[in-house]
């Protein structure tokens, strides 16, 4: 039994680097400049201001819902609203300025929703220079993860008044939310490679404690792959996921989102 035991470890271990090799293969792959024209990170990249890209991020990933087309589509339009000066627009627009984004929808998110964000946005941006700040939970330094710095953001963004339905919009692990689009929000400001594909804006939180964006597609691949053996979207499967890909590459897990959302997305796998 105790020899049939290490024959089975060899073969688990053999098996997790054969399964190592393909996923840095395919983020050699996907982690290009050339794939992100039709994904929404396109967005942010139209802007080289840390503020801009901040606010154009922020919007393309809430946003980020459906196809991505009709995503990129409505992130144009919005920032063609704003003169393509997000930064500015949101510091300094007026009541007449708001009127041509009276009939924004997209998906669920409406007019009401639009406005609350430009509001709250406004008010921080009057306060401090980065977004950043809204994410930093108190012991962020010690933390294995970003589940406090979310529950953190998800509490401050809405910390003035606000329509109860916007809330919605930003997902929150306390209700035990994957929050992927958030999480692919925090990979676009935090991750910094020779790639290029993110931005690696912001410095406090570190890379080794991103949570990979967990959607049907993901969560498809991992589950074929052995990384998840669940159907579900949650939090807890999200850091499950996290934690097994963490074993291949500890200080920079989430890089592996590129390979599983394209082996799920461009190859059908």
């Amino acid at each position: 039994c105790f020899k049939k035991q290490i024959f089975r470890d060899i073969l688990m271990q053999h098996a997790d680097e054969q399964l190592k090799a393909l996923l840095d293969n395919r983020v050699k792959l996907y982690n290009q400049i050339d794939f992100i024209a039709a994904d929404p990170i396109a967005i942010p990249h139209r802007f080289s201001k840390k503020q801009d890209i901040e606010i154009a991020g922020l919007f393309a990933a809430v946003l980020a819902w459906g196809n991505r087309k009709s995503i990129i589509n409505s992130c144009n339009k919005l920032l063609d609203w704003m003169d393509n000066d997000p930064h500015t627009f949101i510091l300094h627009h007026t009541d007449k300025d708001l009127k041509k984004m009276l009939q924004f929808a997209h998906r669920t998110f409406n007019t009401t929703d639009l406005l609350y964000f430009i509001e709250r946005l406004h008010e921080h941006y009057q306060h401090k220079e980065s977004l950043e700040s809204l994410f930093i939970s108190p012991n962020m330094e010690q933390e294995a993860d970003v589940c406090n710095a979310l529950i953190h953001f998800h509490n401050a963004f809405f910390s003035i008044e606000h329509p109860v339905r916007t809330k919605k919009h930003i997902a929150s692990p306390a209700k035990k939310s994957a929050c992927k689009r958030i999480n692919m929000y925090l990979r676009w400001m935090v991750r910094k490679d020779a790639a290029g594909v993110d931005f690696g804006i912001w410095k406090t939180i570190k890379m080794k404690q991103l949570i990979c964006p967990l959607d049907v597609h993901v969560a498809s691949v991992a589950n074929r792959f052995g990384l998840l053996d669940t159907k579900k979207t949650d939090w807890q499967a999200a850091t499950l996921l996290t934690a097994k890909l963490r074993q291949f590459c500890s200080a920079d897990p989430v890089k592996y989102d590129y390979a599983l959302f394209g082996l799920g997305i461009e190859e059908r796998f």
